[in-house]
């Protein structure tokens, strides 16, 4: 049987990456040893005292039935009060704390509960593809706005057209960011309240990366006043704790919107399962014990160890601030899918082209670090060995 898909899946950028991953598997399966410095899921195991709380939340009965629809009280509870103590911020977990299957989803479901057709969402992009593509779902047109390197990778608002930002419904943003690893100030969040307040906007600010940091620790957008009038957050557990297979993540911010969201979620999903949640509630908790902080020594070595040796082997890779990613520039002569298919092919590495990201990425690439000091090292000493 012949079925004409839905337009909106004919809307969707094709992906990209097809290629890399063909060549990949192609090298894979011809006995080449592959060192992927592409994917964003990290290879430490989740801690152990969150494992421990797990298993025994699964022998509690209680916990295998459909789940709360805003999730687990004690869940929430534990949000907001790791909300206070990490960016001294107050939310009633009764009505300004959801809890979320990983941030993904909520990425993916918000624009439903705010966004008509024909409605305008601000995307920054380089950015994660799922912005794009939850947009495009819920009937939406994406308003792309570049994150420069002059601009410090923040979008240049006054940039944006009148009749845009008349037509603007909703926007993205995501600070620490997917890909740069750049970070946004006070003075940038209060100037997107500012705006949004101007325009009638809502934001969404996607905050996965705000623990994974070097140097001065993120902000979240409520850190601004005026941020409760028109924002929602969008937090995870997966980079955090290591946690990206448990998805377990949670939403904070204006009571009404959230209330939105949570409604649009009733009619699509039954909610996480109460053990994860329980785990994720002990996690949350003892978010300062050392064997989580001792994440961002492990981090900052990786990090370190990868920007230092891709800058010996003549690439110009500024040092990011935050995340787990490094957005280096390609070679004179080479844009990104040339130059990454040149590393995978004559040296065995995965690089992800930063075209994928977004047309302002084609000159970039990005790498995670996401492997063990001595893979990295490895593939520094590979890539030595190629000439561009």
């Amino acid at each position: 049987m012949i079925v004409e898909l839905a337009d909106r899946l004919k809307k969707l950028p094709p992906y990209l990456f097809v290629e890399i991953d063909n060549k990949k598997r192609k090298l894979a399966d011809a006995g080449h040893d592959i060192i992927s410095l592409g994917i964003g899921d990290p290879d430490l195991p989740t801690p152990k005292f969150i494992i421990d709380k797990m298993a025994q939340a699964i022998y509690e009965p209680d916990n295998h039935h459909y789940p709360l629809q805003w999730g687990v009280g004690e869940f929430r509870k534990q949000v907001s009060t790791w909300f206070k103590h990490r960016f001294d911020v107050d939310f009633d977990f009764k009505t300004e704390v959801l809890t979320l299957i990983g941030s993904k989803e909520a990425i993916g479901h918000f624009p439903l509960a705010v966004v008509n057709p024909g409605d305008v969402v601000l995307v920054p992009e380089p950015g994660y593809p799922v912005y794009n593509a939850s947009t495009l779902f819920a009937g939406g047109e994406s308003y792309f706005m570049p994150l420069l390197e002059k601009n410090k990778f923040l979008p240049d608002l006054d940039a944006i057209p009148a009749d845009i930002c008349k037509r603007a419904k909703m926007m993205f943003i995501n600070y620490p960011n997917n890909p740069t690893g750049a970070t946004a100030d006070e003075s940038f969040f209060e100037k997107v309240v500012a705006f949004a307040k101007k325009h009638q906007i809502v934001v969404v600010h996607d905050a996965a990366y705000t623990e994974v940091y070097f140097d001065q620790r993120p902000l979240s957008i409520f850190n601004v006043e005026g941020a409760r009038d028109v924002a929602v957050e969008f937090h995870s557990l997966s980079k955090t704790f290591n946690m990206t297979g448990w998805r377990i993540g949670f939403a904070v911010g204006n009571a009404e919107l959230i209330a939105a969201l949570a409604k649009v979620k009733e009619n699509v999903d039954s909610g996480q399962f109460n053990a994860i949640q329980c785990a994720a509630t002990e996690a949350l908790a003892h978010s300062d014990r050392v064997e989580v902080r001792a994440l961002l020594d492990i981090y900052r070595e990786r990090r370190d160890t990868l920007v230092e040796g891709l800058r010996s082997a003549g690439l110009d890779v500024p040092m990011p601030p935050a995340t787990f990613y490094v957005w280096g520039h390609c070679p004179q002569g080479y844009d990104s899918m040339t130059f990454c298919g040149k590393v995978l092919e004559e040296a065995h590495v995965v690089l992800i082209p930063g075209v994928g990201f977004g047309p302002s990425g084609r000159d970039y690439f990005r790498a995670a670090v996401t492997v063990d000091v001595q893979r990295i090292k490895e593939a520094i000493e590979r890539i030595k060995k190629l000439t561009w």
